[in-house]
């Protein structure tokens, strides 16, 4: 994925890490996805939530209405990726924990 770490994208991640607000971040969000955009990236947070807690794809379908690719995806993501679904997983334990 080294062809992907562009000067934008750099920019881009410096942004992002350096918002620390949630309703600024709402905004960028806004600004920078389509609404449908921002569902889809959401469902597969809770997909990697459900999946880290052990769920059956078949639950995590029907309580989310991700299809059996998109939760596949996330799976391999969670379990093979660059570690970023378990570090998002990680800031949302914290911030349970407060």
């Amino acid at each position: 994925m080294s062809e992907l770490r562009t000067p934008e994208v750099d920019d881009l991640l410096k942004v992002l890490t350096g918002v620390d607000d949630e309703d600024t971040a709402f905004a960028l969000l806004e600004d920078l996805f389509t609404i449908r955009e921002i569902k889809e990236t959401s469902q597969r947070l809770s997909v990697a939530r459900m999946l880290d807690a052990g769920k059956p794809y078949v639950a995590i379908e029907k309580a989310t209405g991700a299809s059996a690719t998109t939760i596949a995806r996330v799976s391999k993501a969670l379990n093979y990726g660059a570690g970023g679904y378990r570090a998002a997983l990680s800031l949302l334990e914290e911030d349970k924990d407060r």
